[in-house]
């Protein structure tokens, strides 16, 4: 590991465990997926086996698989929403706390459950802290069944925002086409810059065969950003 990313990882650890501090016992939580939230799992296992109560609703089956061997209890969304807090990562957060998510590709279970929760606190290092939404391509699930007549619609909706040519890209892993959670695929696209995330996330929504994309505006409470030597609260 370089060192860089031995201190990427000192700063996860150090927002994980400044999110502990908002976790109380018999709160129902939801689980957040990526690097960072799987750090705050493995820091929240051992409080939860010396005796903290929590019932828990996480966002993807590789979270539900790591909480269960950690010896967290989980449950179903349906029998506790609304959840009191969900603690989740982000690809991208400016100090709107509007959030880019979905580099994992669990963007559509990561809405549901913290828009089912009276507040989401998102926990991530100072890289993820941009002035302008865009940078990190924004991913958009679609259908699978006529997905690419989907993203030429979605380029069309872009267009007529004032974004040409947007680079979209069919996401892959080990040489085939990435499906999600829920049996869609998606589509990488890279703004560079977003001028207004509020109006594309509308218009994207918009689209036939869109079902979620990773633009999440208005749901955060508090954003808390891990630099060296401190853990700064956004509110």
């Amino acid at each position: 590991m370089t060192d860089k990313a031995t201190d990427q990882n000192a700063l996860k650890k150090a927002v994980a465990a400044k999110a502990l501090e908002y976790v109380q016992d018999g709160m129902k939580l939801g689980l957040g997926s990526g690097s960072t939230a799987e750090i705050f799992l493995d820091l929240l296992a051992p409080r939860v086996r010396g005796g903290l109560k929590l019932l828990c609703v996480p966002t993807s089956e590789r979270t539900a698989a790591h909480a269960r061997k950690l010896g967290i209890t989980l449950s179903h969304l349906d029998e506790l929403a609304p959840l009191d807090l969900t603690i989740d990562g982000a690809d991208e957060a400016d100090r709107d706390l509007n959030l880019i998510k979905g580099g994992g590709g669990m963007l559509l279970r990561e809405k549901i459950v913290a828009a089912s929760s009276k507040s989401m606190l998102v926990i991530a290092d100072e890289s993820k802290l941009v002035a302008r939404l865009g940078k990190f391509p924004l991913p958009i699930e679609v259908i699978a069944f006529g997905h690419k007549s989907t993203a030429a619609r979605l380029q069309a909706a872009f267009a007529a925002l004032g974004y040409a040519d947007v680079p979209m890209t069919l996401r892959h892993k080990d040489g085939e086409c990435f499906m999600t959670d829920s049996g869609c695929v998606i589509y990488d696209c890279a703004f560079g810059q977003i001028a207004d995330a509020p109006k594309l996330a509308t218009a994207i929504q918009a689209v036939p065969g869109v079902v979620e994309h990773g633009l999440f505006i208005g749901i955060a409470k508090t954003l808390l950003i891990a630099s060296p030597g401190e853990v700064e609260v956004i509110r």
